[in-house]
């Protein structure tokens, strides 16, 4: 699976982005996908995940209501909605496939990752 993120960008605080994460090949919905995020000097943190199907989410307690994770699976492609960004979301943004139904926020239960993309918040 290779995976490529797109949508990061330069936004001032209070405002919005919406990043996207296409997937190559016909197995997308066999794979739990989430996002994960690493600041300068920092370790990647995981941000959220969703199951193969979409019916289940689930966000690190910081992003709870202001971060959407969803998917389509016809169009083999996980978005991340941020509202609200703050400049403490400052990072690069990675999406990840999990082999698992539900997913993780375990990094080391993915097994691919994309590129990133960089996401800045100014104050």
């Amino acid at each position: 699976v290779q995976l490529v993120e797109s949508g990061g960008g330069l936004v001032q605080a209070g405002g919005s982005l919406r990043l996207s994460c296409a997937a190559s090949g016909r197995t997308f919905r066999s794979w739990a996908m989430g996002w994960f995020r690493q600041a300068p000097g920092k370790e990647r943190e995981f941000v959220a995940t969703i199951s193969r199907s979409g019916a289940r989410t689930y966000y690190a307690d910081s992003m709870k209501g202001r971060f959407t994770i969803s998917r389509d699976n016809a169009k083999n492609t996980v978005y991340l909605q941020m509202n609200s960004l703050k400049p403490e979301d400052t990072a690069v943004y990675y999406c990840a496939a999990d082999g698992s139904i539900y997913g993780s926020s375990r990094l080391s239960e993915y097994d691919y990752w994309g590129q990133g993309t960089q996401v800045t918040v100014s104050s």
